[in-house]
């Protein structure tokens, strides 16, 4: 009787085996939980960087309080304009030194340059703040259209980056309402924020207004990343569509390479048969070298 028949015969099994097979589940359960961690921490990094991150927030906030802030102190519009765009062109080429992105800090710039040119031309510091308080109010719009139509524009932005695309729509619905309540959270703080701007600028003076509006930069920001957290963190996790199609590219080139395989030893073996039957005729030619000779007289 051999050791591993007796290990067999007792039920005890060979040192080692039970262990490692103990083992095997644990250490199994270390790698998914580590991939879920990396896979959260990538979406909450996505989630931020989607829209701006902390430096989009400084590019977008601080060109505003430096304009609100001059004008303020000397009460020169043309003096706040140029030094709130001046800083925002600063800003965009620190971005582009550092090889980070630009869609944000274009952005800034465009924005800060029309309000600074609207303000200047109109001779009126509020319409420095105008151009972004009607984007403001035209992107929550488009968040409340979206949702309404059941085509989130947070699950639109924040798909690609997941790598799951459009599949949320059709593939995942618990993502569908996910994505559904972070777009109405996104348009009703924006309408609200709308709401308190507004009247300042009908009927309030520059430096209110501008003073409000930079306490209204981050705050609401980081109020709606922070709920669309809340929503994506209790949804099903994101449909990988990309790995999806790079198994299915995979497969079909697996599928491509065993059928060209099955077709080399097809004519492998019909050339070895082809082969063969020559050989044995031509053998049972050179044994008997007469009997084409009789073949032919026969005939």
């Amino acid at each position: 009787m051999t050791s591993d028949d007796k290990w067999a015969s007792d039920g005890s099994g060979p040192p080692g085996r039970a262990t490692r097979g103990a083992d095997a589940a644990p250490q199994a359960g270390t790698d998914a939980e580590a991939d879920a961690a990396q896979s959260k921490a990538a979406a909450d990094t996505a989630l931020l960087e989607a829209f701006g991150g902390v430096r989009g927030m400084v590019d977008t906030t601080v060109p505003g309080l430096v304009f609100v802030l001059i004008y303020t102190i000397k009460r020169d519009i043309h003096v706040a304009a140029l030094a709130a765009l001046a800083l925002t062109v600063l800003l965009a080429v620190a971005r582009l030194a550092r090889k980070e992105t630009l869609k944000h800090a274009f952005s800034g710039v465009f924005g800060v340059a029309f309000g600074a040119v609207f303000a200047m031309m109109s001779g009126d510091a509020k319409n420095f703040y105008l151009p972004g308080m009607l984007y403001t109010l035209g992107l929550a719009v488009v968040y409340v259209l979206s949702a309404i139509f059941r085509f989130p524009l947070i699950g639109v932005l924040l798909g690609p980056m997941l790598k799951e695309n459009l599949s949320w729509r059709t593939r995942n619905p618990g993502r569908m309402r996910a994505y559904t309540k972070a777009t109405w959270a996104w348009g009703l703080i924006l309408l609200a924020k709308s709401a308190i701007l507004f009247p300042l600028y009908w009927w309030g003076d520059a430096t209110q207004l501008g003073w409000v509006k930079v306490a209204l930069g981050i705050p609401p920001f980081l109020l709606c990343v922070y709920l669309t957290w809340i929503f994506l963190a209790k949804a099903p996790p994101p449909i990988d569509v990309i790995a999806e199609m790079e198994a299915e590219e995979a497969a079909a080139e697996r599928a491509e390479q065993e059928r060209t395989a099955e077709r080399a030893v097809q004519d492998a073996v019909a050339d070895s048969v082809r082969a063969q039957t020559t050989d044995a005729v031509l053998e049972r030619l050179s044994t008997d070298p007469d009997r084409a000779g009789r073949d032919g007289s026969t005939r």
